[in-house]
């Protein structure tokens, strides 16, 4: 953004009682394509933390009292808002996240896709009566808020997957308090909190603490916080799991992903290879829901592989700023090394490049790896960058094996002409989400969206799922006249 504009509320601050300095301190906003400064965030400490949960406390009373149809008239606004804004939103996602321009456009759109959808939470259903075998007792059963709901969001979607927590908590009748990645925090924080105070909720009811793992782990063990709602790795989601259990607080946990892409025998190899592209190396494969395995049969790997590395070598990679590109850079210079390494060790093993494997700077250029065998670390982790490694299978079982043999459990995809074979295969995945004849990077706004084993803990995403995650039940019978017990 030019020097010459005045600088932004949020500049150097966070959003509390107001914007307003951050014990912390001030971390600066860094380009990933240049190393540029373009910005700086304010960033919450312990005591942010402990002052934000307070006013929360306090706020979230008076929303959660709020008639229904006043509080997604807010959600309402916020859309309306961010259509407005969407120059603004897209500029950020791209300078700040190393986005391009389609992805930050998807990016947006899905994002106003998630508030509409959560205007409409706030008139739905809030209860049942159930019957009883007591005479003249009536039960009824009803959602009730969580009170204030800790989101800790990542950087690799952050606009999307920050508002995928806070809109649905908030139309719910929570209070949110969101700590954004610092790498991400404008994008994915500071300007979500501006959208909300300018459609008119109240001070207080949401509020933006940018910081790192110190600043989470305050607001995970406020007593004030109910609820946390992590997006990010598992690493970090078993620590952030563990210390709820400990103190019985509710966490829903979206965690990483190994997802395989599994292309049968009869596949439609030109499908096939655009799914397998298009799940690998979008966003530089920094997507939880990345293709990071290429399961191919014996019998048309060879062919899935030359046309794939066709497709990886027409991609530009380049500063997505200066012009269009269709991968950016990776986020930090420690995500490039990481994936550097792991392709340098599968060739090492014996796996051959027939794409990419190439940096030049932050840049990592879309990688095809063949003969990558399932010992290899390429198999096993989650890469989490633009690297395709494939594997061979000869059985529909084996297939199945090699799929199930990670423990993570997010997403997969299968390619086959035969859809009744496709389904056979799914239904023994066990995986949350599965696609036939598609890819693995799939998100729609009103299905529930989740992952199995090291994926999550369970927690669902969207649709009538949010009623669930976002939301406690409440059990209140009545008796009009009173019961005369033996003693």
């Amino acid at each position: 953004m030019s020097t010459t504009n005045p600088l932004p509320a949020w500049d150097g601050r966070i959003l509390s009682r107001g914007w307003q300095a951050a014990h912390g301190g001030t971390a600066a906003v860094r380009e990933p394509a240049t190393g540029a400064t373009i910005g700086r965030i304010g960033v919450a400490d312990a005591d942010d933390v402990d002052a934000a949960a307070q006013l929360a406390a306090q706020a979230q009373r008076a929303w959660a009292a709020t008639p229904f149809d006043q509080r997604a008239a807010v959600l309402r606004r916020a859309e309306q808002l961010l259509a407005e804004r969407a120059d603004e939103f897209q500029h950020w996602n791209v300078r700040e996240a190393g986005s391009i321009a389609p992805k930050a456009a998807w990016e947006l759109g899905a994002t106003r896709e998630q508030l509409s959808m959560c205007a409409a939470l706030p008139m739905q259903p809030v209860g049942q009566i159930f019957p009883s075998a007591m005479p003249g007792r009536t039960n009824t059963w009803r959602r009730v808020p969580i009170g204030t709901v800790g989101v800790i969001a990542p950087w690799n979607f952050p606009l999307l997957l920050a508002m995928r927590s806070v809109a649905p908590a908030l139309a719910l009748g929570n209070a949110v308090l969101l700590k954004p990645d610092v790498q991400t925090a404008v994008i994915g924080g500071l300007l979500i909190g501006q959208l909300f105070a300018d459609a008119g909720l109240p001070e207080g009811v949401l509020q933006v603490l940018p910081g790192g793992p110190a600043t989470g782990d305050a607001l995970v063990r406020h007593p004030l916080v109910q609820m946390i709602s992590f997006t990010g790795s598992t690493a970090v989601g078993r620590s952030i799991g563990q210390t709820c259990g400990g103190l019985l607080k509710k966490c829903v946990l979206e965690l990483g992903g190994n997802n395989a892409l599994v292309v049968l025998d009869d596949a439609d190899l030109e499908a096939a290879s655009s799914s397998g592209a298009w799940s690998a190396f979008l966003h530089q494969g920094q997507i939880c829901m990345q293709a990071g395995r290429h399961l191919v049969h014996r019998s048309v790997a060879e062919r899935y592989a030359q046309l794939l590395a066709e497709r990886a070598g027409k991609l530009h990679v380049g500063d997505p700023h200066a012009g269009p590109a269709h991968l950016g850079p990776l986020i930090n210079e420690r995500q490039v090394a990481r994936v550097e390494q792991i392709v340098n060790d599968a060739v090492r093993g014996g796996a051959r490049v027939l794409a990419g494997a190439r940096r030049d700077g932050p840049y990592y250029w879309p990688t095809v790896l063949a003969d990558v065998r399932p010992e290899m670390t390429a198999f096993t982790e989650e890469i989490f960058g633009p690297v395709a490694p494939i594997t061979v299978f000869d059985t529909d079982d084996e297939a199945v094996a090699l799929v199930n043999s990670s423990p993570y459990g997010l997403a997969a995809a299968i390619h086959t002409r035969h859809t009744p074979r496709g389904m056979a295969i799914a239904q023994r995945l066990n995986t949350g989400m599965v696609h036939i004849n598609d890819q693995t990077v799939n998100n729609e706004f009103h299905v529930p969206f989740g992952g199995m084993g090291a994926s999550g803990n369970g927690g669902r995403f969207g649709g009538p799922a949010n009623l669930d995650e976002f939301t406690q039940t409440q059990w209140i019978s009545v008796m009009e006249t009173p019961i005369a017990y033996p003693f």
